[in-house]
């Protein structure tokens, strides 16, 4: 089975009123990793509700790239015992040349080492646009890729790859083993996330992208739910349980 773990960014309305309680209702649910955002802001509190349940933080995002001291956000991440630092949003504004694009990569290059001296990895995560912003007949994403040096670490969230117009099972097996996560959430193919649903429930063929990334942690994700979100996400940790085989610890 492969490795599980879940965005904190699910349950933000949760982790904003009682971050201990939420950790421990993942917990409890069966997760024993978590990825939290904005940690360098709450690293403390974190630290506290991690030793409290014994759940880990493999990877973490932060708004590195456009940071004027991402050395406080990696130190952050040593402390938490975070291994992997993702970016998690750069807006569509700036995906639209192959210059954006190169500008972008060159940055992520300089933070991949910047980060490699904290003996961290940096990483990058994506939305629709950068799949739906075509760049010489390519996905964006793509030519970003072509400028990125080895290291870095590519979250592909699978979700957004798909309303962007990827077909994520063919984009996962052309990146291969770079990509170390990805964000697993379904439902309707749409930019509107209050239609997202549990794994296995909506139209995004997860099970494909399950099997597409064997090695790739899986990272359980609900930008909005329509549903009680700790419910949703317990039925796609069951889901994953009976039906993602593959994979390796």
């Amino acid at each position: 089975m492969a490795a599980r773990s879940v965005q904190l960014y699910s349950v933000r309305d949760a982790v904003a009123e009682d971050l201990d309680a939420a950790v421990a209702r993942l917990a409890a649910i069966g997760f024993s990793a978590v990825e939290p955002y904005g940690f360098h802001e709450r690293t403390e509190d974190y630290a506290r509700a991690f030793a409290a349940t014994g759940v880990t933080a493999p990877s973490g995002h932060a708004a590195v790239i456009d940071s004027d001291s991402p050395e406080q956000i990696f130190q952050a991440a040593r402390t938490l015992g975070i291994q992997t630092v993702i970016d998690p949003f750069i807006p569509a504004e700036r995906w639209q040349t192959a210059d954006d694009v190169e500008a972008l990569a060159d940055r992520v290059n300089t933070l991949r080492e910047q980060a490699a001296t904290y003996g961290l990895e940096f990483g990058y995560h994506n939305h629709n646009w950068e799949l739906s912003t075509r760049i010489d007949g390519r996905h964006a994403l793509e030519v970003f890729v072509d400028h990125l040096a080895p290291e870095v670490v590519l979250e592909l969230d699978t979700f957004w790859s798909t309303v962007g117009g990827a077909d994520t099972p063919a984009l996962l097996a052309s990146l291969g083993d770079r990509v170390r996560f990805i964000h697993v959430k379904d439902g309707a193919i749409s930019d509107d996330t209050s239609l997202q649903q549990p794994a296995g429930s909506g139209d995004i063929g997860v099970g494909a992208i399950l099997a597409a990334a064997p090695n790739a942690v899986r990272v359980v994700e609900f930008d909005a739910y329509a549903g009680d979100v700790f419910e949703g996400i317990a039925q796609s940790f069951a889901w994953l349980d009976a039906n993602d085989a593959q994979g390796t610890e």
